[in-house]
C-alpha cells in the first residue's frame, strides 16, 4: 500500500504549532489535584504553567486560549488563560449544601471544580444532602464569582450502578439528556415519508433487503439488499439510514449531535449520539417499513470482483431482521430462509476478506469480552465474543462501502484542490515502538522485513497465524497491537495502513457517529454539483477524534468498575491468570476465568526478591533468584482487595509448587479450567472499523 503526503512535522519530528491569535496559544488544560493547571499546547515541548488565580472560569479538560506571561528566567512558561473555547463537562454529579435561598453544589468525586452556585428557583425539588446532577448555565468571568447552575437530575441514593456509570457519562464529557430544544426539534419530524421525497430517490422497496443486528439492537443503520442481474453479475446495495436527510446544519439538533460526535457503549447502558425518536425510530431501518437511506450500489461478480458502483439517495423496505447468531446458523447448517442469498454473500464476504489481507491489511484478531448483567445491573457472569462468519460479513460489505465512498470523493477536486473530508486514516508504526517490539519478537523466532510499509504488514501477518496456539500467541498479539498507531478523522488523506486502504472512511454508522454524518453531506454535495468547501473542516475531525477517545475512556472505565464489582465476591480466592503488562512498580495479571485485570505490586514480592523491570524483556526480574515475571506468562493470583472508589483490582502472586521448581523460574502455574460462556444481554453494536 503506497502512502500519501504525511503529516508535516518539524526538524525535530513535533507536529507545527497551532496558534489561535498572536500572542496566543491554543490547547487543554488540565488540572492537577493540587489545584495548578497546564496546557497542553501541540507543538509546544513543556507545558504551560498556569496558576489558579489566572484560569479565568476554565476548567479541567477545556479547550483554551492561553497568554503567555513575561518570562522572568523561570524554567517552565507561565500563562493566563484568555478565553474558553470548548467545555469539556458541563454537567456535574455532587450533592447540595442548602443555604436561605440558595445552595451550593459539591462535586465530592472531583475537587477540581468549583463549588456552584444554585439558586433556589432551579433546585428543581432537590433537598440538602440529595445525589444530583448539576448543569453550569452560567459563569461570570469578571470579578471570579462562582459558576451558576441548576439541577438538571435527582438520582438514587440507592442505585449505586447508575450515579457510577453516570459519572463516568459526565467525567468524560457526554451529557446524559438531550437539551429542550433538540428534543423539540426531534419530535416535530414527521414519521412519514412524502411521495414527493421517495421519486427524488432510487427505489429499492421491490429489492430482497434485510439487516444483520445483534440480537437486542434497536438501532438499524445498515442493510443489504441482493438480486441477479441478466448479466449474471449481482447487484448488492449497501444501504445506510439517511440521518443528514433528518438532521440539518446550524439546528440545535445538529449541535447536540456534533458536541457529543459518538454514542457511548457501557456495560448496561447506551448514552445516543441522538434522540430515541430519531436513532430507534425514523432512521432504524426496521422491517416492513419504508425507509429512507443513502447507499453504496456495487455490480460484483459471485468471485467479489465490483465491475461498476452508484452511489447516491434511496429508499428501501427491509424484508427480514436477522441476528447475528440466525446467519451464523444458516451459514453453518447451510440452511433456513433466504439461505442462497446468505451463502451468496458470505462466500463474497470472506473473498473480499482473503483479498484485503493478501493486499496488506493486518489480521489482528480481538476478543469482546463483556459482562451478564442482573436487573439491577450487577455483574453475575462474563461473556467471550468471538468474531463469526456473521459478523466478517457485514463488517466485509461496510468496509467495501466506506473506501468506495473515500475513493470517489479523493478523485475530486474543487478549484484544483482536494474536497476537505473526512477521512479515517492509520498512520504506519512509529520506529520507536516497533524496533523494540521486532527484538522481543526476535526470541521467539519471528523476523520482520522493514524494507516497505508492505513488508512490515506481511510480517505482522506471518507472526501472527505461526503464533496461534502458542503459549506467546497472548503477549505477542497484545504487543504487536500496542505498536500500532492510533486511527483518527483528518482531511490529510494518508490512507489506512491496519487496513491497507489506500482511500478509507466512515459512512456506514451516522446513527452512532457524527463523522459519518458529515460524510453523508459532503458526498450528497458532491453528487449534487453543489459543494461548498468547509473551512473548518479539519477542526470537526480533531474535535470528532477526541470524543471518541474519551468515549473509548469511558467505555474503559465502565468495564473496570464492572470488573471490579464482580471480583468483590471473590476477595480471598485464587485463580490462574495472564501477566497483561509491567511496570517497575509491579505487574497486571488478567484472569483466565473472568477476564478480570488487577495490579500484583512489587511491594507484595519483595519477601521473594528485589525485583527490577527489564523493558526490552517486557519483564520484572529478581535481582537474586533470577526468577522472571514476563508479559504473557501464566501465574496464580490471589484476590486481596477490590476498591469500587477507585475502580482498582489487587492481586497477590500466589507461589506454586511448579512455579518453585521451574528451572527458569518463571511464573508457571498449573492448568485451570475457565468457566462456561454465558448469554449477554448488553446491546453493543460492531466496533471494528467498519
Amino acid at each position: 500500500m503506497g502512502r500519501k503526503n504525511a503529516k508535516q512535522k518539524d526538524k525535530a519530528g513535533r507536529r507545527k504549532e497551532t496558534k489561535h491569535k498572536a500572542g496566543e496559544l491554543r490547547g487543554k488544560l488540565e488540572i492537577t489535584r493540587s489545584g495548578m493547571g497546564f496546557v497542553i499546547v501541540e507543538g509546544e515541548e513543556a507545558d504551560i504553567l498556569v496558576r489558579p488565580t489566572d484560569f479565568n472560569t476554565a476548567m479541567h479538560g477545556d479547550i483554551v486560549r492561553v497568554r503567555l506571561k513575561e518570562d522572568r528566567g523561570g524554567r517552565r512558561k507561565q500563562g493566563v488563560i484568555v478565553g474558553v473555547d470548548e467545555r469539556k463537562q458541563s454537567e456535574f454529579i455532587g450533592h447540595l449544601e442548602m443555604n436561605k435561598g440558595f445552595a451550593f453544589f459539591v462535586n465530592e468525586a472531583d475537587k477540581r471544580t468549583p463549588d456552584i452556585f444554585v439558586p433556589e428557583r432551579s433546585f428543581n425539588g432537590a433537598t440538602e444532602s440529595d445525589r444530583v446532577v448539576v448543569k453550569v448555565t452560567s459563569w461570570d468571568s469578571e470579578g471570579g464569582k462562582r459558576p451558576v447552575g441548576e439541577v438538571v437530575g435527582i438520582l438514587d441514593a440507592n442505585d449505586s450502578n447508575d450515579m457510577a456509570m453516570k459519572e463516568i457519562l459526565l467525567e468524560a464529557g457526554f451529557p446524559i439528556g438531550f437539551p429542550d430544544d433538540a428534543m423539540e426539534e426531534a419530535g416535530r419530524i414527521p414519521d412519514l415519508i412524502g411521495e414527493e421525497e421517495i421519486r427524488r430517490r432510487r427505489d429499492f422497496r421491490e429489492i430482497l433487503t434485510f439487516t444483520i443486528d445483534p440480537v437486542d439492537a434497536k438501532d438499524f443503520d445498515d442493510a443489504l439488499s441482493i438480486r441477479l442481474l441478466k448479466n449474471g453479475n449481482y447487484e448488492i446495495g449497501v444501504h445506510i439510514a439517511d440521518v443528514s436527510h433528518y438532521v440539518n446544519p446550524e439546528t440545535a439538533l445538529d449541535e447536540f449531535a456534533y458536541k457529543k460526535a459518538t454514542s457511548v457503549y457501557l456495560p448496561d447502558r447506551v448514552n445516543p449520539m441522538l434522540p430515541e425518536h430519531i436513532s430507534n425510530v425514523l432512521c432504524s431501518l426496521r422491517p416492513h417499513e419504508d425507509k429512507l437511506t443513502f447507499s453504496a450500489v456495487f455490480e460484483m461478480t459471485a468471485k467479489g470482483a465490483v465491475k461498476k458502483y452508484w452511489l447516491g439517495k434511496t429508499v428501501i423496505h427491509s424484508n427480514h431482521r436477522f441476528t447475528y447468531e440466525e446467519v451464523q446458523e444458516i451459514i453453518e447448517k447451510e440452511s433456513g430462509i433466504y439461505e442462497d442469498e446468505i451463502m451468496l454473500l458470505n462466500n463474497i464476504a470472506q473473498r473480499l476478506r482473503k483479498k484485503r489481507f493478501d493486499a496488506g491489511a493486518i489480521n489482528f484478531s480481538s476478543q469482546e469480552v463483556r459482562f451478564k448483567l442482573d436487573e439491577k445491573g450487577k455483574p453475575i457472569g462474563i461473556v467471550v465474543k468471538e468474531s463469526k462468519e456473521a459478523h466478517q460479513l457485514i463488517e466485509e460489505f461496510m468496509l467495501l462501502a466506506n473506501r468506495y465512498v473515500a475513493q470517489h470523493v479523493s478523485e475530486i477536486e474543487i478549484n484544483k484542490k482536494p474536497v476537505p473530508f473526512p477521512y479515517r486514516v492509520h498512520d504506519l508504526p512509529t520506529e520507536e515502538k516497533l524496533v523494540p517490539f521486532m527484538a522481543f519478537a526476535r526470541k521467539f523466532g519471528h523476523k520482520f522485513d522493514t524494507s516497505t510499509p508492505e513488508k512490515i504488514a506481511e510480517s505482522f501477518n506471518t507472526m501472527l497465524q505461526d503464533v496461534q496456539g502458542k503459549p506467546e500467541q497472548h503477549v505477542l498479539e497484545s504487543l504487536g497491537i500496542r505498536t500500532m498507531a492510533k486511527a483518527a478523522y483528518t482531511t490529510d488523506n494518508i490512507g489506512h495502513y491496519g487496513l491497507g486502504f489506500e482511500n478509507y472512511c466512515h459512512f456506514t454508522s451516522p446513527i452512532r457517529r457524527y463523522p459519518d454524518i458529515l460524510v453523508h453531506r459532503v458526498l450528497e454535495d458532491l453528487l449534487k454539483n453543489s459543494v461548498k468547501p468547509d473551512k473548518k473542516m479539519e477542526q470537526k475531525c480533531k474535535h470528532c477524534s477526541e470524543r471518541e477517545r474519551a468515549a473509548m475512556e469511558a467505555e474503559r472505565a465502565a468495564n473496570k468498575y464492572k470488573q471490579v464489582e464482580y471480583m468483590r465476591d471473590f476477595v480471598g480466592d485464587e485463580f490462574d491468570g495472564i501477566i497483561s503488562g509491567v511496570a517497575a512498580f509491579g505487574f497486571w495479571v488478567e484472569t483466565i476465568e473472568h477476564k478480570c485485570e488487577g495490579m500484583v505490586s512489587i511491594t507484595s514480592l519483595a519477601e521473594y526478591d528485589e525485583f527490577r523491570l527489564v523493558e526490552s524483556d517486557y519483564s520484572l526480574v529478581g535481582m537474586r533468584s533470577g526468577r522472571r515475571f514476563r508479559m504473557g506468562d501464566r501465574v496464580r493470583i490471589k484476590v486481596i482487595a477490590a476498591n469500587l472508589e477507585k475502580r482498582q483490582l489487587d492481586y497477590e502472586w500466589v507461589l506454586t509448587p511448579l512455579a518453585e521448581d521451574s528451572e527458569d523460574k518463571t511464573a508457571e502455574p498449573r492448568p485451570r479450567k475457565p468457566a462456561a460462556k454465558q448469554k449477554s444481554k448488553r446491546k453493543k453494536k460492531n466496533n471494528s472499523e467498519e
